[in-house]
């Protein structure tokens, strides 16, 4: 009965969040229930000791990266370097390579810290006029923007400020460059799977005599022939996030040590932080901090005629993103504590090899939520110490256990009820009849490439 009760609250989060309501409201709501199934007594102190804590700590660690990704992302696109950076890359890969000028274009944003979000909004305009152009099928651009922004750049790559790459630092006390040969090794194995499907897809609906279409909804309106931004001075705040981002990281380690004791005279004693779980967290929000300041001073005017605007978007966005997951943060936290659990944690310590046992759970339960972060944040929360204890025991370095629960995250979230499934189709105009299937066969490469890189690893020990 308990396991079931566990099953049950999953599924009811799981169809909420199919169904679009908010999972800022059902998430403790399904917590509860589970809880009020399980023992009646135990919903209010379980609600506020533990669903409210592990929700208002993942707010206390994380808001600030969300919130910084999402007004660095708006004020590029306010100062129209990502405009810039796609017309740059559109000319020099060509017009005729649209489906590969599309994918690095949503790659170099969300790699460079534009959220994906923001990508998808800043890239669709191009994409539709070059697939139209080309006479591709407008039903591969959500495929071909899925590709660029929500597999290799948002949890492969080493050092991606992307928060899927940044919630296994504070569990495992890594940092964004964990395992970065096994993140090259994942990405271009994506990559080249990831186009290859692509070009397969364009051609087999060329053979068919399938064009662009037509009568499509949100066409975009035609890109004007403005004078843009030069090309250089619009990527280098990609590149001040990138850099800077490993420079803080080894800065905070060596100027910190291992532990900070904080001590002011207002504090009635001293705090002491533990250095190894916050250093990436510092490191991103450093270099975020510093890439916004970058797109001011090169575009002050630009940006300040509709920033208090644009400021007040990106925070709503932020504020949503970060309360939905630090949500199923809290719903996974108090599942966790339930006997219900307990059969499920067993069951996947059936699985023998550590590495796979995490990335089955993490995409499992990514799956489940629709959502990477969220996914990810209720399996370290309820296994990343029994992660830990296995991999120790096998030998494996914490920075894999990193990479693997990183990229498991981003495999199966993009299940239907993702959102940002959902809003890549809304802005593309397309149904999930339309357009799901290719956006799920790269569900599909991303979900292959975990354990692809996982065999690697077994048979190389590369890291």
């Amino acid at each position: 009965m308990n396991f079931i009760i566990c099953l049950a609250a999953l599924a009811f989060l799981m169809y909420v969040a199919y169904r679009g309501h908010s999972v800022i409201l059902f998430a403790p709501i399904a917590a509860m229930g589970a809880v009020l199934l399980t023992d009646p007594s135990a919903v209010p102190p379980m609600f506020t000791g533990v669903f409210m804590d592990k929700m208002v700590g993942f707010v206390k660690n994380y808001f600030p990266v969300f919130l910084l990704g999402a007004v660095f992302g708006k004020v590029i696109e306010l100062a129209g370097f990502s405009k810039s950076i796609v017309a740059e890359v559109i000319r020099l890969v060509g017009r005729e390579r649209a489906m590969l000028s599309i994918v690095i274009v949503c790659a170099l944003l969300t790699y460079g810290g534009v959220s994906l979000f923001i990508a998808v909004f800043a890239v669709y305009p191009f994409a539709a006029e070059m697939f139209r152009q080309g006479d591709i099928p407008k039903r591969l651009i959500p495929g071909t923007i899925a590709i660029g922004a929500f597999t290799f750049t948002m949890d492969c790559l080493p050092g991606t400020p992307q928060i899927q790459n940044i919630i296994p630092t504070t569990f495992f006390k890594t940092d964004a460059y964990a395992a970065p040969w096994l993140g090259i090794i994942g990405s271009v194995f994506i990559f080249i799977l990831g186009m290859a499907y692509l070009e397969w897809r364009r051609r087999q609906a060329l053979a068919a005599g399938e064009g662009y279409g037509s009568g499509h909804i949100n066409e975009p309106e035609p890109i004007p022939d403005s004078k843009l931004v030069n090309p250089w001075i619009a990527i280098l705040p990609l590149v001040v996030v990138a850099v800077l981002n490993k420079v803080f990281t080894i800065f905070v380690n060596n100027s910190y040590g291992k532990t900070y004791d904080l001590s002011m005279p207002g504090l009635d004693k001293p705090i002491g932080v533990t250095i190894s779980g916050v250093a990436a967290i510092w490191a991103v929000e450093g270099a975020l901090l510093l890439g916004i300041l970058t797109v001011f001073a090169f575009a002050f005017r630009t940006v300040r005629e509709k920033f208090t605007e644009g400021s007040k978007s990106a925070i709503a966005g932020a504020l949503l993103a970060s309360m939905n997951t630090a949500s199923e943060y809290g719903f996974g936290a108090v599942i966790a504590a339930l006997p219900g659990f307990i059969i499920i944690r067993n069951a996947l310590t059936a699985i023998p090899h550590p590495l796979v046992n995490e990335a089955v759970t993490v995409t499992t339960l990514a799956g489940i939520t629709g959502s990477a972060s969220g996914g990810m944040s209720i399996a370290l929360a309820a296994m990343a110490d029994q992660f830990m204890t296995a991999a120790n025991a096998a030998g494996i370095s914490p920075e894999v256990l990193h990479r693997v629960a990183s990229m498991a995250s981003g495999g199966m979230d993009t299940l239907p009820h993702n959102g940002a499934v959902i809003t890549l189709l809304a802005v593309c105009g397309l149904t999930h009849r339309q357009s799901y299937k290719d956006i799920f066969a790269i569900t599909f490469i991303k979900t292959t490439a975990v354990f692809f890189v996982i065999a690697v690893y077994a048979m190389t020990g590369i890291i």
